[in-house]
């Protein structure tokens, strides 16, 4: 099966509109936010079904994005005339131009050779002084690590049913995230973490109540080393 095949496949098991995965993505964008210059050139890699993209193109002077599933290109571009569309595989990807900033939000897990794609990044994507701000779920992450206890996982590295249902080929951990960033000639700025988890998406989305969400966001930043995401800025 060729990737395009697989990416049409693992597509209709996502989606950036339900449950805590949306509030995720939402809180993962306040999370980079500061590391986005405003103003900047902007390319998403890996847009989906739009929800980050919706919250990028404020910020950004141009903004494309690129997906290799056509039916998530037909929704950004219906959803966003003023993103420029691209629909194809990111090792394809050329840009006539590079940019100020690549954002590669949980992409490096599913591709399959990501030390290879990072250095494309760097190589073909990246302008001068810009940079790239990768995000990747946490194999150490706190919950993951309960799951290890309760005797759900072997190991916090272990794919579990959710992360084969779609398409991850590996779980980082902080230290394998940052050996393949510098194995792919980039220099991390900045290595944090996303959302303190405790437990399921679903059990948030039926027991936290938003004040509940909002404290173990902020308390995110103290445990960086036990988020439910890794975070890392980088330069080339």
């Amino acid at each position: 099966m060729g990737e395009r095949e697989r990416l049409a496949q693992l597509a209709p098991d996502f989606s950036s509109e339900e449950g805590f995965n949306a509030q995720l993505i939402d809180l993962r964008f306040r999370a980079l936010r500061e590391h986005l210059p405003e103003g900047a050139r902007v390319l998403e890699l890996g847009s989906a079904d739009g929800r980050m993209t919706r919250l990028l193109r404020e910020h950004a002077s141009s903004l494309t994005a690129v997906d290799g599933s056509d039916d998530y290109c037909r929704v950004v571009a219906e959803r966003f005339p003023d993103v420029e569309v691209v629909c194809a595989l990111f090792e394809d990807y050329a840009p006539d131009e590079p940019f100020e900033v690549v954002l590669m939000a949980h992409i490096l897990e599913h591709v399959d050779r990501p030390v290879d794609l990072l250095a494309r990044v760097r190589q073909t994507m990246l302008a001068p002084g810009g940079r790239v701000i990768l995000s990747v779920p946490n194999a150490n992450s706190l919950h993951r690590q309960a799951g290890v206890m309760m005797g759900l996982l072997e190991r916090t590295t272990q794919l579990n049913e959710a992360d084969l249902r779609i398409g991850h080929r590996r779980v980082y951990t902080r230290e394998h995230l940052v050996a393949d960033v510098l194995a792919a000639g980039l220099r991390p700025v900045h290595v944090g973490g996303v959302f303190l988890k405790a437990v399921s998406n679903d059990q948030i989305d039926r027991h936290w109540p938003p004040e509940l969400v909002e404290a173990y966001y902020l308390l995110g930043f103290s445990y960086p080393e036990l988020c439910a995401e890794l975070l890392v800025v980088a330069e080339g």
